[in-house]
C-alpha cells in the first residue's frame, strides 16, 4: 500500500478502501457521518464503502447536490448533530467532498451560529475556520476536483452565491484514494472530470504565486492526465488509466494550493447561475482555450512549455496551445462552448459581477477587467 504524506496523510492504491476502520481509529472518530449521493447509492457503490464499516455505529447523509448547496450543508449537520457524530467520512465526488467540508465548519466552528457565509473567503471568514473544524477522511469516487488533498470547498448559498472555504484547518485528515472506485464511471463523468484535473494543473502552473514545487508538480500531474484522459474515456475498465487519471487530479490539487485564476473565477460564477446545474469540470474545459489565449502575453515562456506537453507548436499567441484543449474537449465528446451548455448571453453581466468577486480572480497572471470577462465568456460562447 502506498502511503504518501503530503499536505495531509493519502493513502494511494488499488484496494485501500479496505484501510477505512484503520484510519478512523488513528484519527480517533468513534462515529463518523458518512455523506455521499443518491447516484453513488443508486450505482451500487456506496455498499463498497458501507462494507467497510462493520461494527462500526455511523449515520449517513445521502442527498448532496451535484453543486453542493447550503441547504443541503444544513441538512447534514442536523443528521450530524441528532446522531451525535464526531467525525465526516465523504464518499464521492468533489460535491460530496466540498459538502462534507461545509458540515465540519459547523460542526466545529461557532463564530458564523451556523452561518456557513460567515466562513466565506472573499468575505474575510477564513479565520473563523479554527483547529476545533471537525475531522474529515475524504475517499474520492472520480478523479477531478482533488478536493481529497484540497484546503478548500466551494459551495453555493441559499441566496445563489457560489463561495469558497479556504484553511489549513479544512484539510481532509485523511485521503483514501482507490482507483477501483472509479471504473463503474460513465464516460462523459470521466471526461468532464478528468478536464477539471487538467485544467487545476494548467491554471495552477500559469498563475501570478511562486512556488516551484507546486508547478513541478501541476505538470507531472498534467503528463500524466494528457497521456491517460483518452484511455480511460473509452475503456472504463483500463485500471492503469484509471489508476493515472487518480494521481492527476490529486497532484492538480496538490499544486493548486498555490491558487488559480480566471477559468475558475468565471466556472465558479457560472456554477452558481439559478436555474442551472452546470458540471465544474465541463465549464473549465469549454472556457480554457479563451483564458490560455488571454494569458499568453504575460506567460509566454510557460505556454511554449504547456503547449510541448500536448504535442503542438508553442507561440506567443497561445493559439496553438489553445486549439488542441479544443480538439481534446471534442475528441472526449464534451460540449465545445457555453451555449451548448444551455448558458445565454443574458447571463453574462451577472457572471461577470461574480468573477470578479471570486477568489481565484486575484491569482491569475494577467489582471482581467470587467469587459476582458465579458470578452472571455463571448469566445468561449459558440466554441
Amino acid at each position: 500500500m502506498n502511503t504518501i504524506h503530503y499536505l495531509t496523510h493519502i493513502t494511494f492504491d488499488f484496494g485501500a478502501i479496505t484501510l477505512l476502520q484503520a484510519e478512523l481509529k488513528r484519527i480517533g472518530i468513534r462515529k463518523p457521518l458518512l455523506v455521499s449521493d443518491r447516484g453513488i447509492e443508486r450505482a451500487g457503490l456506496l455498499a463498497t464503502c458501507t462494507a467497510q464499516l462493520a461494527g462500526v455505529d455511523y449515520a449517513q447523509f445521502l442527498d448532496v447536490p451535484p453543486n453542493p448547496t447550503e441547504s443541503a450543508v444544513m441538512a447534514a449537520l442536523k443528521v450530524y448533530q441528532t446522531a451525535g457524530c464526531d467525525g465526516i467520512i465523504a464518499f464521492g465526488g468533489g460535491s460530496v467532498i466540498d459538502a462534507a467540508k461545509g458540515v465540519a465548519i459547523l460542526a466545529g466552528n461557532d463564530a458564523g451560529q451556523g452561518r456557513l457565509q460567515d466562513y466565506a473567503t472573499i468575505l474575510g471568514g477564513a479565520a473563523n475556520i479554527t483547529a476545533t473544524t471537525a475531522p474529515v477522511i475524504a475517499i474520492p469516487t472520480t478523479s477531478g476536483t482533488g478536493s481529497e488533498v484540497a484546503r478548500g470547498a466551494i459551495i453555493v448559498l441559499d441566496d445563489g452565491r457560489k463561495l469558497g472555504f479556504h484553511s489549513w484547518n479544512l484539510m481532509p485528515k485523511a485521503a483514501i484514494c482507490d482507483p477501483d472506485l472509479t471504473l463503474g464511471l460513465p464516460q462523459y463523468l470521466t471526461a468532464a472530470t478528468g478536464m477539471d484535473a487538467i485544467a487545476h494543473c494548467i491554471e495552477t502552473y500559469l498563475n501570478a504565486p511562486f512556488n516551484p514545487p507546486a508547478e513541478g508538480i501541476a505538470l507531472d500531474g498534467l503528463e500524466r492526465g494528457l497521456a491517460h484522459i483518452e484511455r480511460a474515456t473509452k475503456d472504463g475498465s483500463d485500471r492503469e488509466a484509471r489508476r493515472q487519471m487518480m494521481s492527476a487530479a490529486m497532484q492538480g490539487a496538490m499544486a493548486f494550493q498555490k491558487g488559480l485564476g480566471c477559468v475558475h473565477s468565471l466556472s465558479h460564477a457560472l456554477g452558481g447561475l439559478s436555474g442551472h446545474q452546470l458540471h465544474h469540470g465541463t465549464l473549465n474545459a469549454v472556457l480554457l482555450p479563451a483564458v490560455l489565449k488571454f494569458n499568453a502575453p504575460v506567460v509566454g515562456h510557460k505556454v511554449q512549455r504547456l503547449a510541448r506537453e500536448f504535442g503542438v507548436a508553442g507561440d506567443a499567441s497561445a493559439a496553438p496551445l489553445a486549439d488542441a484543449v479544443l480538439r481534446l474537449n471534442e475528441r472526449l465528446g464534451l460540449p465545445v462552448g457555453l451555449a451548448a451548455m444551455g448558458v445565454g448571453r443574458r447571463d453574462f453581466d451577472h457572471v461577470v459581477r461574480h468573477a470578479l468577486l471570486d477568489h481565484c480572480h486575484a491569482t491569475n497572471p494577467r489582471v482581467a477587467s470587467s469587459q476582458d470577462y465579458l470578452r472571455l465568456l463571448d469566445e468561449s460562447f459558440a466554441g
